[in-house]
C-alpha cells in the first residue's frame, strides 16, 4: 500500500509535465513496483502515456504483456483491459490479452468471470474476428447463476456468431429471456438489432424471435425497444417490411401502451399501403377503432384515411369505415373521420394526396417567434394572424437569435 500511495504522490506532483511523467513511468516499467496495486496504476498510467505519444514505444507494450505473466489476478485483467484499449492496436498485439482473458471465462469467482466477459464483450465491437476464439467458453456461460454475465455472454456471442450460427443461437437465447430483468433484455435486443443488420438474410429468424418475446410479459422500456428495433429492420431491409408490420399488427391486438400503439399504426398507414397485400392490414386497425381508448382511435382512423388515399381499390370500404366514425364519443375521432371522409368522398386527387397522403408538417418554429413578437408587442387591437405565421421565414442573423425558439422580430 506504501508503493501505491507513493506512486499517486509521485503522478500528482509531476502530472502537469508530460516528460517528467513520461520519464517517471519509462522507469518504473523497467523495475516494476511489487505491490499489486501499485503495479495496476502503472499500467493505468503507462497507457495514459501512450496515447499521448505520437509514436508509441514498444518497450511500453512489452512491459503490459508482461504484465500477462504476473501472480497477480488483479494485475493480469489490468494489463489485459489495457491492451484492449490502447488505441489502434493491431489484432496481432491483441491475441495474448485475448487469450489470458479467455482463462479467466472458466474462473471459479463470479468478478473474474465479469470482468473477462465484459472486456471481450467490447473487444468484439472493433474485432469480432479475434474472439471467436472464445465462442465455446461463452456459449457454457449462458447457463451462468449470475444474470449480469449471461447477458453479456449472450451479447457477446452475438457480435462475434457466423451467419450458421444465428439459429443454433436463438435456441439458446430463447429459454434465457424469461429469467432475466428488462435492463438485460434491451441489451440483447440491441445486440440482435445489429446482428440482424450484418446478415440481413436471417431477418426471418431473428424478427420472429423479437415478435416472440414481444407477447411476453414486459415493461414500456423493454416493448419499445424491440418496437424500435422492429422498426430500424423494416427502414434498412426491404424484405422484412411486409413480416415486420405483421408481427406489429399482431402485437397490438393485445398491447396495454398508447404511445406503441399510435406509432405502430402511423407505421401501418405509410409502409401498408406500399405492400403486395395491403387489405390484410385493415383488421387489425379498425379492431382498434372499436376496442382502443380515444388516442388510439384516433391514430387508426388516420391510418385508414392513408390505406384510402393510396390504394384506391380499398377507397370505397375505407369511406364506409370512416363514416362510421362520425358517430365516435370522442370529438378528435369524430372530427378525424368526418374530415377524411369528405376528403376521400369528394374525388379530387390532388386534395387527397394534399391534405392526407403528403401532409406537410408547418413550420412550428415560425409561428412560435410570431406568437413571441405578438406579446412582446402589447398591441391585441389586432387578431393573431396564424396563416401568415406559418409561412412567413424565419429570420436569421442577430435579429433571429433574439428572439426564441430560432428566430424573432416576425410580422403579424
Amino acid at each position: 500500500m506504501v508503493q501505491y500511495h507513493a506512486l499517486v504522490l509521485l503522478h500528482a506532483i509531476k502530472r502537469t509535465d508530460r516528460l517528467a511523467v513520461s520519464k517517471l513511468v519509462s522507469t518504473l516499467t523497467k523495475a516494476p513496483p511489487k505491490s499489486p496495486l501499485a503495479q495496476c496504476l502503472l499500467i493505468r498510467y503507462t497507457v495514459a502515456v501512450m496515447a499521448d505519444s505520437p509514436t508509441q514505444d514498444r518497450a511500453y507494450y512489452e512491459f503490459l504483456e508482461g504484465c500477462l505473466r504476473h501472480r497477480s489476478e488483479m494485475v493480469i485483467f489490468e494489463a489485459a483491459r489495457a491492451i484492449c484499449q490502447l488505441p489502434g492496436v493491431s489484432q496481432r498485439d491483441l491475441t495474448p490479452a485475448i487469450t489470458v482473458l479467455q482463462l479467466f471465462l472458466s474462473s471459479p469467482k463470479p468478478t473474474l468471470r465479469f470482468a473477462a466477459v465484459r472486456a471481450l464483450n467490447r473487444v468484439a465491437m472493433a474485432f469480432p474476428l479475434t474472439v471467436t476464439s472464445c465462442n465455446v467458453d461463452l456459449e457454457n456461460m449462458i447457463a451462468d447463476a449470475n444474470r449480469s454475465i449471461a447477458t453479456l455472454a449472450i451479447t457477446t456471442l452475438l457480435k462475434t456468431g457466423s451467419e450458421s450460427s444465428v439459429e443454433r443461437l436463438m435456441k439458446q437465447i430463447g429459454g434465457f429471456m424469461a429469467d432475466i430483468a428488462d435492463e438485460f433484455k434491451i441489451i440483447v435486443v440491441d445486440a440482435i438489432r445489429a446482428l440482424c443488420l450484418k446478415y440481413p438474410q436471417k431477418h426471418t429468424v431473428l424478427m420472429s424471435f423479437l415478435a416472440n418475446i414481444l407477447r411476453e410479459e414486459g415493461g414500456f422500456e423493454f416493448k419499445r425497444a424491440i418496437m424500435e428495433t422492429v422498426l430500424s429492420l423494416i427502414n434498412e431491409i426491404p424484405d422484412a417490411v411486409e413480416q415486420g408490420l405483421s408481427h406489429l399488427c399482431e402485437f397490438i391486438e393485445d398491447c396495454e401502451f398508447t404511445y406503441l400503439s399510435t406509432q405502430i399504426l402511423h407505421l401501418v398507414g405509410i409502409k401498408g399501403p406500399k405492400t403486395s397485400q395491403p387489405g390484410k392490414y385493415i383488421r387489425h386497425i379498425y379492431n382498434r377503432i372499436i376496442l382502443e381508448n380515444a388516442t388510439v382511435r384516433a391514430a387508426a382512423v388516420t391510418a385508414l384515411a392513408k390505406f384510402g388515399a393510396a390504394v384506391p381499390s380499398l377507397r370505397a370500404s375505407m369511406l364506409t369505415l370512416l363514416r362510421r366514425c362520425v358517430h365516435d364519443a370522442d370529438d378528435e375521432v369524430r372530427d378525424r373521420g368526418t374530415f377524411y371522409a369528405e376528403v376521400l368522398g369528394g374525388g379530387d386527387e390532388a386534395a387527397i394526396k394534399r391534405l392526407i397522403t403528403d401532409v406537410a408538417v408547418p413550420p412550428l418554429h415560425g409561428v412560435e417567434a410570431a406568437l413571441a413578437h405578438y406579446a412582446a408587442a402589447g398591441d391585441f387591437s389586432a387578431p393573431f394572424n396564424l396563416a401568415r405565421a406559418v409561412v412567413a421565414p424565419v429570420p436569421t442573423g442577430k435579429a433571429g437569435r433574439r428572439g426564441g425558439g430560432g428566430g424573432g422580430g416576425l410580422g403579424v
